[in-house]
């Protein structure tokens, strides 16, 4: 029978002849496991819900120092709690495992209470799309319902402060290094302000910014050196005739006083001086015809000086004042005028200087502008990247101690319990009704196994097809069997025994 193929009919006449083992182990199964949950010790699961509230105030105001995703926060804390430092003042405290303290080490009752603790995540609704997790468990499974229920609040009490410490501590010490920065950032921002402050006073009218103004101011310095030049050369025009026109009226009346006609010296030098002037209106004082008429006047006026005896400065003021008593109001007015025209020339003279003198100043400012404004531009550079960075710190600086303020409230990102931690009224291990339940399935599989392995172990052959397999031939006639007379209760009738197949072979049967 093992070596041919079964139907579902010989699975059904097997499970027939050996129906009572099957039942026997299926009805034993179910008592056999509700006595062992009955042995069992019993455990005891207490639970707990705790939320994630998000801040009460919307991130988009305060900012939240610490931005790590829940999950791993939650993870490390788990990490942290479930420590050996954290679990054995549990352990002491509550007296758990109080029967294997003496005979285990504490290693060992810190890795039992480890995994009685549990935490799962709460998964978030597919409806929502939130990445952020809304919750969590917190499950404590030990052999006293009340120990386990206290345990659990323990526990979930730990998570809540460990939150609340950490998310504290980090933003407090985020505000005090965050200041520190700012510290040392207002100091650099000090030193780049001083350093340009200084160049600025260094180099005061020749920064970048007032080239253009320097532009301007040299431009009209420019004109008004031009315009100071044009009235020394006509105060210098006016004088020249002036002295032309004195000298002419000196010279008459010395003649006239004297008797005696230098008109040919004085025309001839008269008419010099005049030659003089309209050079010096057209050309400058380096012009040769300048310079020769400049010489020829000076000779003779020298020839007209040696005709007359030196005389002391108090025989010349002497003579002035005979003269100005005596000579021409014309004469007198003539040298009121050329004095007038030495102060101006002498005032103008002194202006121009100025001038000169500013102009420049300011060509030096310009052409030292290029190099004033590469170290102007490092200055600023580095003075604009302190005080952005300076700015930068004191806005983080704000926005932590602002986190700092909300955490200390507690109204940042919290734990909150939302079902406490309950009591259990039955035990959640061992599930009897689950025992009972696996001692059916498992009685009825070792009975179906059993009757399998009993039919798999029987070499007789009880149908046709066993037969025709077994010797490989046809089975042409089967005769039944005669059972003993009276072995049918109430009939009369002899039974016949079972059929016994006949089998041809060859050309016997």
């Amino acid at each position: 029978m093992t070596r041919r193929e079964l139907t579902p009919a010989d699975y059904m006449i097997m499970l027939r002849r050996h129906w009572l083992l099957i039942t026997i182990l299926t009805v034993v199964g179910p008592f056999l496991g509700y006595g062992v949950a009955r042995a069992l010790p019993s455990r005891f699961k207490s639970s707990t819900l705790v939320l994630v509230e998000q801040p009460s105030v919307p991130t988009e105001f305060v900012k939240p120092v610490d931005t790590t995703d829940v999950n791993e926060r939650l993870a490390s804390m788990q990490q942290q709690i479930l420590s050996r430092t954290r679990l054995e003042p549990i352990i002491h405290q509550y007296g758990l495992f109080a029967s294997d303290v003496n005979t285990t080490s504490m290693d060992d009752l810190v890795a039992r209470l480890q995994k009685a603790i549990e935490v799962t995540p709460v998964l978030p609704m597919a409806l929502t799309r939130s990445e952020s997790l809304p919750g969590f468990y917190v499950n404590v499974t030990l052999e006293d319902a009340r120990t386990a229920q206290e345990v659990c609040t323990t526990v979930t009490s730990m998570f809540i402060e460990e939150n609340l410490r950490r998310r504290q501590e980090q933003s407090e010490d985020t505000t005090q290094f965050l200041s520190q920065q700012l510290t040392d950032a207002k100091s650099k921002l000090d030193d780049q302000d001083a350093k340009l402050a200084a160049f600025k006073g260094r180099y005061i009218g020749a920064l970048p910014e007032q080239e253009q103004t320097n532009l301007n101011l040299l431009s009209g310095l420019t004109s008004q050196l031009d315009a100071t030049s044009q009235a020394i050369a006509r105060a210098q025009q006016d004088k020249t005739f002036t002295q032309s026109m004195l000298g002419q009226q000196v010279a008459e009346f010395q003649s006239a006083q004297t008797g005696q006609t230098p008109d040919t010296i004085q025309k001839q030098l008269a008419d010099l001086q005049t030659q003089l002037t309209s050079l010096r209106a057209r050309y400058t004082d380096d012009y040769p015809d300048v310079i020769k008429t400049k010489a020829d006047i000076a000779a003779l006026e020298k020839k007209i000086a040696a005709g007359n005896a030196p005389k002391t400065q108090q025989e010349e003021d002497s003579d002035k004042a005979q003269k100005s008593s005596v000579e021409p109001i014309q004469i007198t007015q003539l040298r009121a005028q050329i004095h007038a025209y030495d102060q101006v020339m002498a005032e103008k003279t002194k202006e121009q200087d100025q001038i000169k003198q500013q102009i420049k100043t300011y060509q030096d400012r310009i052409q030292s502008s290029p190099t004033v404004e590469e170290q102007y531009k490092e200055l600023t550079r580095g003075y604009q990247t302190a005080l952005d960075s300076y700015n930068e710190l004191q806005k983080k600086r704000d926005d932590s101690a602002m986190a700092t303020d909300l955490e200390r409230k507690q109204q940042g990102e919290q734990f909150r319990v939302l079902d406490p931690a309950n009591l259990p009224d039955k035990p959640s291990f061992p599930d009897r009704t689950l025992f009972a339940g696996g001692g059916l399935a498992g009685g009825l599989a070792i009975g179906i196994a059993l009757a399998l392995l009993i039919e798999m172990q029987n070499t007789s052959m009880r149908t046709e097809r066993d037969v025709e397999f077994a010797l490989r031939l046809p089975v042409l006639a089967i005769v039944p069997a005669i059972d003993p007379v009276g072995s049918k209760k109430g009939s009369g009738i002899p039974q016949l025994p079972p059929a016994e197949p006949i089998v041809s072979h060859g050309a016997r049967a």
